[in-house]
């Protein structure tokens, strides 16, 4: 063989030469055309984030002459934000993310890749814990001095259903208050109906029977009548009346005149008199 740069060589090493230069720039033309098809998309972000507050993320291609990204591979989470919603933007030229930050500090979200050899570029944001003057100082998970205050129990909108209850209760107690003297009139009577006459001539059969008449006439008349003797009895025409207390008066010093009287002539000279009990007797 002979030596380099001969005569004999000379054609064959500028042939390979040429051959070597043209690969180069074939490469170069190949390597030109992916990045044209495959260009990352852009973020288009705040410049900081809010502790707990939800933020708008875009990722899209600005080149309406370059296809748009794919949808990004994610689910509950963008980096350490957590993910709320993702649609596809109104132009159909990228993606729109709505995030959440839950913990303060840098959030650093990955490239996220899109499917087809493109890939999006890394995003840092700063996440601010930022507390208005005066208010509480609440975060997540911080534990129980990071918990909201409960709510109060709404007494006064949750009180506005006792009023048909009360409405109602406060009918029966005036209803209920309206019959106490008819009640207490016909508990009266009955008792008195029951013991009368007496059963034997004892002092204390007679002062008890006298006090459940006492307590009858007080019933249709007042208290005023528990003191009416025969001579008050008699100007009422409560002629009846008037010989029950004569015969009590004469049973406890052992006469028997005058008799005592049944119990059925006291009840009518009541009812002849059409007498009521008074209103408003409790």
């Amino acid at each position: 063989m002979g030596k380099v740069g001969s005569p004999i060589e000379g054609p064959y090493l500028l042939r390979f030469r040429r051959r070597n230069l043209r690969d180069k720039k074939i490469a170069l033309v190949v390597a030109a055309s992916s990045l044209v098809g495959f260009a990352a998309p852009t973020w288009k972000a705040p410049a900081q984030l809010k502790l707990g507050e939800l933020h708008v993320l875009e990722l899209l291609e600005e080149d309406a002459a370059k296809a748009a990204p794919p949808r990004p591979t994610v689910e509950d989470n963008l980096g350490p934000l957590k993910l709320r919603a993702l649609e596809p933007l109104p132009d159909g030229r990228g993606w729109r993310f709505q995030v959440q930050a839950l913990s303060p500090g840098l959030a650093v979200i990955p490239a996220l890749d899109l499917g087809t050899g493109q890939r999006s570029p890394e995003l840092r944001l700063p996440v601010l814990r930022e507390i208005p003057f005066g208010g509480p100082w609440m975060g997540f998970g911080g534990g129980n001095d990071d918990r909201l205050p409960s709510l109060p129990f709404p007494w006064a909108w949750a009180s506005l259903l006792l009023l048909p209850p009360l409405g109602l209760l406060a009918w029966l107690l005036r209803h209920w208050r309206r019959g106490a003297s008819g009640r207490h009139l016909q508990h009266a009577r009955q008792t008195f109906i029951q013991h009368w006459p007496p059963r034997d001539r004892e002092r204390g059969t007679l002062d008890a029977v006298h006090g459940l008449g006492r307590e009858l006439l007080a019933a249709h008349f007042g208290e005023a009548a528990r003191a009416w003797g025969p001579a008050e009895l008699h100007a009422r025409n409560l002629g009846a009346w008037e010989q029950w207390v004569r015969s009590l008066d004469a049973a406890r010093f052992g006469r028997t005149e005058p008799p005592f009287p049944a119990p059925e002539p006291l009840m009518a000279n009541l009812q002849a008199l059409h007498i009521t009990p008074p209103a408003g007797r409790p």
